[in-house]
């Protein structure tokens, strides 16, 4: 780590205005509409009561509306001990912009409560969770055409499926009330490719990435995502998923990844799912075979890599430690993994960053799927699959008849065949609007990097990108 004295570090929120300034900065807006895009709308604070293991304990917990130039307003839920209304005001701007970049309809919300969830058991949580949905159903801060939370860290398909039905519970005539939420299990009403979809949008974004060799050379590399080494911080579901399609389909290999309780290393690729197992049995990464442990995992951060994908906390990368991250690229898993003053002297270094405005918005975009899904009352792929089926056979009968005609000259590959007969079901649906939707956002934002001299990453351009739609919509209303 560095020697001298630590540089005052911004809060998460400080850093997101700071990122907001230096995009409008150098943008052509009304002071005062400038001043409606930064500013959170609202924040709601509760303080409430549940009684558990013989006394009433007490949980403070906040939603907050950053902006609702579109609405429902849109963003997750965390359940964590760091949770304060700062915290949770920031989450909500980084949600608008990052509705903004995905062309997804909704404002930007997050909400947030200050326990640990794993300090209570699963019936004492369920408990918590419902009160908690209950205070904010009861002011429409959670409602399909308001406000529609989702999971965030801390929370998961099981707490979204309580809070479905406890909005269910409380609005019996609402026949929308299953998209008062997303992120909920499939029998409760998800959409299949949930669960993988923030870690899976880390995957398209990098192969979009990748596909333009302008940007490639930006970052001082060369070639495809093939044989890349990559480090990944946390290995919760964004992580796994970002490190295990990474490895297993893209052929990049991670070489280290950063837990809680230290850090495992191969030079020669980590078996993902295998470390994710251990993790889950041992409740760390402390002891895993095939890998160097380091207890201290913060210095892998440090170590020499083509890829770093920070997935866990905000400011795991700081004025402290960035002068020595050797990564040339950095993709944003987590919200908000770089404080703005590392942000700042990664630049100046030549570090290639993309933005978690963008990087994990999949999670967003296929809550946004879920959602649309939930009110059109039809699972996706219903209404054509088997037409679709249909063509692709009368496709194959000509072929075949044609080869019969031509005295078996030549024939069709059987897996071929079973590939292009097979019709789209919703996984490979949703995975193809989330890859549609993210070579989308990604062009729009190099765009603006490359078409403007005075725009030196890509974060300022995604900034400057969402806050342009953000404040288009402003203007459509009259404001």
């Amino acid at each position: 780590m560095a020697d001298g004295v630590m540089q005052a570090e911004p809060s998460f929120r400080e850093s997101v205005d700071l990122m907001f300034n230096r995009a409008v900065a150098l943008m052509d807006l009304p002071p005062g509409l400038e001043e409606k895009i930064r500013v959170c709308n609202a924040t709601y604070t509760v303080r409430f009561g549940v009684r558990l293991r013989g006394q009433m304990q007490t949980f403070t917990g906040y939603r907050s509306v950053h902006s609702e130039h579109m609405e429902p307003v849109k963003g997750g839920i965390r359940f964590a001990t760091s949770v304060n209304q700062d915290e949770v005001e920031a989450l909500a701007a980084l949600m608008t912009y990052k509705c903004a970049l995905v062309e997804a309809p909704f404002g930007g919300s997050k909400g947030g409560l200050c326990i640990d969830p794993r300090q209570w058991d699963d019936h004492e949580l369920e408990l918590i969770t419902r009160r908690f949905a209950y205070e904010l159903i009861k002011r429409d801060l959670i409602h399909p055409s308001q406000n529609v939370p989702a999971p965030d860290m801390g929370t998961g398909e099981r707490e979204m499926a309580w809070i479905a039905d406890q909005y269910a519970r409380m609005n019996t005539t609402d026949i929308n009330a299953k998209a008062c939420v997303t992120g909920k299990p499939l029998n409760a009403g998800g959409i299949a490719g949930r669960v993988e979809a923030t870690g899976r949008g880390v995957q398209y974004a990098l192969r979009e990435f990748f596909r333009h060799p302008e940007d490639i050379a930006m970052a001082k590399l060369t070639g495809g995502l093939e044989g890349k080494t990559v480090i990944v911080q946390g290995l919760g579901n964004v992580g796994y998923h970002a490190a295990k399609f990474l490895s297993q389909e893209d052929g990049a290999k991670v070489i280290a990844v950063v837990e809680r309780d230290g850090a495992v290393c191969n030079p020669e690729g980590l078996d993902i799912d295998a470390l994710r197992e251990w993790i889950a049995r041992h409740d760390g990464v402390t002891g895993y075979p095939d890998a160097t442990f380091v207890s201290n995992g913060a210095e892998i951060l440090e170590e020499d890599c083509d890829i770093l994908i920070p997935a866990a906390m905000e400011g795991a990368i700081h004025a402290a430690n960035a002068g020595m991250i050797k990564a040339r690229l950095i993709i944003e898993a987590a919200n908000g993994p770089i404080t703005a003053s590392a942000d700042e002297i990664l630049r100046r270094k030549g570090t290639v960053i993309i933005p978690d405005a963008f990087a994990n918005a999949g999670g967003v975009t296929v809550s946004y799927f879920e959602w649309v899904k939930n009110l059109s009352h039809i699972r996706f792929g219903r209404m054509q699959r088997r037409q679709e089926e249909a063509r692709h056979q009368l496709v194959v009968d000509e072929l075949e008849r044609l080869d019969r005609y031509l005295g078996d000259a030549w024939s069709l590959r059987p897996e071929f065949k079973d590939k292009y007969l097979k019709g789209a079901d919703e996984l490979e649906l949703v995975r193809s609007g989330l890859d549609d939707t993210m070579r989308t956002a990604y062009q729009s934002i190099r765009e603006v990097w490359h078409g403007r001299d005075d725009v030196p990453d890509l974060r300022t351009a995604a900034f400057i990108v969402a806050i342009e739609r953000v404040a288009a919509s402003y203007r459509a209303k009259g404001l």
